[in-house]
């Protein structure tokens, strides 16, 4: 079985991080240091694959980091890169190939991902936090009953500037087809509709 290999590069300021093997993508983040963006690659792997820290960057993990900095600036970004979650719980599966669904400029809840790929909100926040694959796997994207943001990698401000910057204006709601199911997803815009209706 071929390495899982390490990436890792300074973009403006933020640092992204990948584990690939074979083009394959096994963990994605970001972090404000490189020795937290190792460290976090690190604990994402599963235990029992052995991997390194590449020595130079491959042409294809040139093109994931720049699109984790593309989709962390909140623009439109194609992801097709092929994501390796075989080794996760059937349940987290479901739940972040159905959040994975989620489109730029929209936001959605996790009751309503629980109404489309069953459990509960619990259990769907619970999935979530144990998500390898940020940016790529828009978790960022999924918040409370209340619309409110709620935390992201224990920083509730970090989520807030995702979304701000994914704000893209739309108004109307959406359903979305998922293995059958709907999936209702809702603007951006609605966090900030929420926020000024409770200060008043």
């Amino acid at each position: 079985m071929s390495m899982i290999y390490l990436y890792h590069q300074e973009i403006d300021g933020t640092w992204y991080g990948a584990a690939m093997r074979d083009e394959k993508v096994y963990a994605t983040l970001f972090a404000t240091t490189e020795k937290e963006v190792l460290q976090e690659l690190l604990e994402s792997l599963p235990y029992n694959l052995s991997f390194q820290l590449a020595e130079k960057p491959s042409s294809h993990s040139m093109k994931l980091l720049k699109t984790l900095k593309t989709i962390f600036d909140g623009k439109d970004a194609t992801s097709n890169f092929e994501t390796v979650m075989d080794y996760m719980p059937k349940y987290t599966r479901k739940v972040l190939k159905c959040v994975s669904m989620v489109p730029v400029g929209y936001i959605t809840t996790y009751g309503t991902v629980a109404k489309t790929v069953g459990g509960s909100p619990r259990a769907v926040g619970n999935a979530m936090a144990f998500n390898p694959i940020a940016l790529l796997i828009p978790c960022h994207r999924v918040v409370r009953a209340d619309f409110s943001v709620g935390s992201y990698g224990l920083n509730g401000g970090v989520k807030r500037k995702l979304l701000q910057r994914e704000d893209r204006g739309y108004r109307e709601d959406v359903k979305l087809k998922i293995n059958g199911e709907a999936l209702s997803v809702f603007p951006v815009k609605r966090l900030w509709r929420q926020k000024l209706s409770s200060s008043v």
